[in-house]
């Protein structure tokens, strides 16, 4: 199967949350595919962040793009639905924080959402051999979840290589992403190694010129320049 369209995901993690909804216009306008959230409940993860009141008000301010939704929430099941009924589009989750993995992929799809499983840097792969039917989104942490800002795991380069070839080995559409530390000097190494959506928060967010303005559209082209120069 061809390697899917390349997606950076902007993750609003790394946001000014008092204008959210002028930020998220502004990502996409310069150039990005997907809105991803970070999810963190202050117990599978030691931070807290947002819920689904965000998701639904970025959808009412006029957001149409897709809503990516990483939780890091244990345990999942019971916000699941919340996400749905917001607006989101994929809904990912741990499986450590699921008592029933499979379950949890179908709720997903049945509340009209694209499923997705997240693993952690020392988290195997093995799952994925039964369940990969039911995921289109398989996300891989470039770094130890809870905290935004943390710099790429190198190792995750040979996990993304062993995900790409079970996803290509299985014939079904599933993205793949990768999220932590994802920068203008590191993305193209990362797309040979496999992925094809990036998430990518302070590195996006935080760029500046010397005038202390946002230059979202000149990392973005920085990032699709690198990505169009990977050798896959």
């Amino acid at each position: 199967m061809a390697r899917q369209a390349d997606f950076i995901a902007p993750s609003i993690l790394s946001a000014d949350f008092a204008r959210l909804g002028e930020e998220v216009d502004n990502v996409l306008a310069s150039g990005a595919d997907i809105v991803h959230f970070d999810v963190m409940d202050n117990h599978y993860v030691p931070n807290l962040t947002i819920g689904p009141l965000v998701c639904d008000a970025l959808r009412s301010h006029g957001v149409t793009a897709d809503i990516d939704v990483h939780l890091m929430v244990k345990p999942v099941d019971r916000i699941i639905p919340d996400f749905a009924k917001a607006g989101a589009t994929y809904i990912t989750f741990h499986p450590e924080a699921s008592e029933h993995v499979d379950r949890t992929l179908g709720m997903i799809r049945e509340l009209g959402c694209k499923s997705g499983l997240v693993f952690n840097p020392a988290t195997p792969l093995s799952i994925l051999e039964y369940v990969m039917d039911k995921v289109d989104m398989i996300l891989l942490m470039s770094v130890n979840p809870g905290f935004g800002g943390q710099s790429f795991i190198p190792s995750s380069l040979t996990k993304l290589a062993q995900a790409r070839k079970m996803i290509d080995e299985s014939g079904y559409d599933i993205r793949l992403e990768i999220d932590g530390g994802v920068k203008a000097n590191n993305i193209r190494e990362i797309k040979e190694a496999g992925a094809d959506t990036f998430v990518a928060g302070s590195a996006i967010f935080g760029a500046k010129d010397d005038n202390d303005e946002h230059v979202y559209n000149t990392i973005i082209n920085e990032f699709r320049s690198e990505l169009a120069a990977a050798n896959v």
